[in-house]
């Protein structure tokens, strides 16, 4: 059981009860979700996250591979946003393996068939890139989003289908586009199902595999599955990109969930055919 103390210190305020359930919403992670009825009768909801690995028993689609394994890795990211201004949850505490955090109301945004609220989404993450561009943090916690870094999923990607050989041969392009790019704190995976919306307030989850390297990694994960029409909208909220520099990114995404794990299946959210995302980005690479 979670210690009412440690609660009480964390939101400087007396409890009365905690209640405690398994947090709907799948992700890497066991979260529970906490309802906390405090001495004065009011309740805050909050979310309690084990960053601990998950065992062998856990579901295949939440399986990640170990060397980006990294509990202390989200743990760095809230504290760096914590003075930050960008609406994301409170981090309240946080312990050797856990996270306390705000319970956000608010629908993730690929429930939202509304374009307006993926604009927003691309206007927040512009904010949150223009932020960290000039100050870039350094920790070795954070992925670094390097040349290193791209050159590990090709030869990936290829083990599971072999017919990527020819992209594979030709993706050094691929990583001078994205190395050019300016350096800034990225999410890593901006996909709709980390975005809450909550009325004018974006509010992302997940940083696990927050990270320094070019923005446009999270510009192309927000736009994935989306049509040319709906995605310049959206980018365009963001600011004007390079297309080869998004085209770069998208084969960069879908090579890494090609290559991401043997046994690793996605949920609903994610189920994209990434082959034919990558043949398609590679194509308009020239590649």
């Amino acid at each position: 059981m979670i210690e009412t103390q440690m609660v009480e210190q964390s939101i400087g305020r007396p409890v009365a009860s905690i209640s405690r359930k398994p947090y709907s919403f799948q992700t890497s992670h066991r979260i529970d979700e906490l309802t906390v009825e405090l001495m004065d009768g009011t309740h805050i909801e909050l979310l309690l996250k084990d960053l601990r690995k998950p065992g062998p028993s856990a579901s295949g689609s939440l399986a990640r591979p170990d060397f980006l394994d990294n509990p202390r890795r989200e743990q760095e990211a809230y504290h760096l946003l914590g003075d930050a201004g960008l609406g994301i949850p409170i981090r309240y505490n946080a312990g050797g393996h856990w996270l306390l955090l705000e319970r956000v109301q608010g629908v993730e945004l690929w429930q939202v068939g509304d374009l307006e609220a993926w604009v927003m989404a691309a206007r927040w993450l512009a904010r949150f890139h223009a932020q960290f561009v000039q100050q870039t943090p350094t920790n070795d916690h954070l992925i670094r989003y390097d040349a290193d870094y791209f050159r590990q999923w090709p030869a990936r990607a290829k083990r599971a289908r072999p017919g990527l050989g020819p992209v594979v041969a030709r993706y050094d392009r691929v990583i001078e586009i994205l190395t050019a790019l300016p350096t800034t704190l990225v999410h890593g995976e901006f996909y709709p199902s980390n975005v809450l919306v909550s009325g004018d307030r974006i509010a992302t989850v997940d940083w696990e595999m927050a990270g320094t390297g070019p923005g446009v990694l999270d510009l192309a994960a927000l736009v994935t599955g989306w049509g040319e029409k709906e995605c310049a909208k959206i980018v365009e909220g963001y600011s004007a990109v390079p297309r080869e520099a998004l085209d770069a990114a998208q084969l960069h995404l879908s090579l890494q969930w090609l290559g991401w794990s043997h046994d690793w299946i996605p949920p609903p959210e994610h189920t994209r055919d990434w082959l034919a995302e990558a043949l398609a980005a590679a194509e308009r690479l020239g590649l």
